[in-house]
């Protein structure tokens, strides 16, 4: 048997010790600095990098000094009046056709969801005629729509009708671009409403069948919510391309940014200049669609992504502070590796 008085503890004398480093162990150098990682350099992201700005150089110079765009010109008529008037129209189409297209396509989608055939064969069948049709031909259709019917009465089927309207009379320019555009548009609307329904996971419908939600408040609190995520982008490729799509009806005689423009240089045969001022007009526009779809795709993105992507000014802030911080440290006088040798020094054992 062992009693406590033959433990004894460890004395600080039997405890080994570390060897001192030295100064010239391995990963120090003479005067105690860490060595440094230097990353790997990409040559050919760095060729290509200069054989893009070189091009794109090249680009602006032969468009910023090529006489034949009369840049001059393009100033002066950027905000006339008719140029203004056009754009107005242009944004004001494109709004009401993006509007009444996902209100006529949201139904239609859900119409080819249900699981009636009724229900579903006619709005299958409208997708079908409209995606199959040009929208030029569309437009020249509804435009000539008096010569298929003269007149248009609301009554009994097979029986007398209580009012009556001249075709004629009805569908002017530009009432005839809105339908044509919104009959259009809806049928790729419901394309995009119903691609995004069916990408919920169908889990989330039956758990809230578990717990007694209805078919229409599912649909509504739920299965839409989450959707969304899907729709945003497609949605906002559809409006920038309805925007550029309303160039179309200046075949109608409708008063869009084109014609417009189209008025101008057919008076002053400056077809150049006045095609671009509609093209930076169209370019600015798009743009500004195009940051604000980043903005609500980043809305809809909170509930799916552990961070959200970051913003362009606060990418632009993060590669400030880098820049910031590699001419801090390269400007900076290399000052620190004595004190930090002497550091080392001081805290080895002796």
């Amino acid at each position: 048997m062992v009693s406590p008085s033959d433990v004894t503890a460890p004395s600080s004398s039997s405890v080994p010790v570390p060897p001192p480093e030295s100064p010239e162990a391995p990963g120090h150098g003479t005067d105690g600095d860490l060595p440094r990682i230097v990353p790997r350099r990409h040559v050919a992201r760095l060729v290509s990098a200069a054989v893009a700005l070189l091009v794109f150089a090249m680009v602006v110079d032969s468009v910023v000094r090529n006489p034949a765009f009369q840049w001059e010109v393009v100033g002066r008529y950027f905000t006339t009046g008719a140029v203004l008037d056009g754009l107005l129209l242009t944004l004001w189409l494109t709004g009401v056709v993006m509007v009444l297209g996902f209100l006529l396509g949201t139904p239609l989608a859900v119409m080819r969801l249900s699981g009636n055939p009724v229900l579903r064969t006619p709005s299958w069948g409208y997708v079908w005629i409209f995606r199959s049709t040009p929208l030029l031909v569309q437009l020249l259709f509804w435009f000539n729509i008096g010569a298929l019917y003269p007149t248009l009465g609301i009554g009994i089927p097979f029986g007398p009708q209580f009012v009556t309207v001249q075709t004629v009379n009805l569908l002017g320019p530009t009432l005839t671009a809105v339908i044509g555009l919104t009959l259009h548009e809806a049928a790729y609307a419901a394309e995009v409403v119903r691609g995004g329904i069916i990408s919920v996971d169908p889990g989330q419908t039956e758990a809230a069948q578990a717990l007694g939600i209805g078919r229409r408040r599912t649909l509504r609190r739920i299965v839409v919510p989450q959707a969304m995520r899907s729709i945003v982008p497609t949605a906002g490729n559809m409006l920038i391309g309805t925007l550029k799509g309303t160039s179309i009806v200046s075949v109608l005689a409708v008063h869009d940014l084109l014609y417009s423009v189209q008025l101008v240089y057919n008076q002053t045969y400056q077809v150049i200049p006045l095609l671009m001022v509609a093209t930076l007009w169209y370019v600015g526009v798009t743009t500004v669609l195009g940051v604000g779809q980043f903005y609500v795709e980043r809305h809809y993105a909170r509930g799916s992504a552990r961070a959200l992507p970051p913003t362009p000014l606060q990418r632009l802030r993060v590669r400030s502070a880098v820049l910031r911080a590699r001419l801090r440290a390269a400007t900076a006088p290399d000052a620190a590796s004595p004190r930090r040798a002497d550091g080392l020094k001081e805290r080895r054992p002796s």
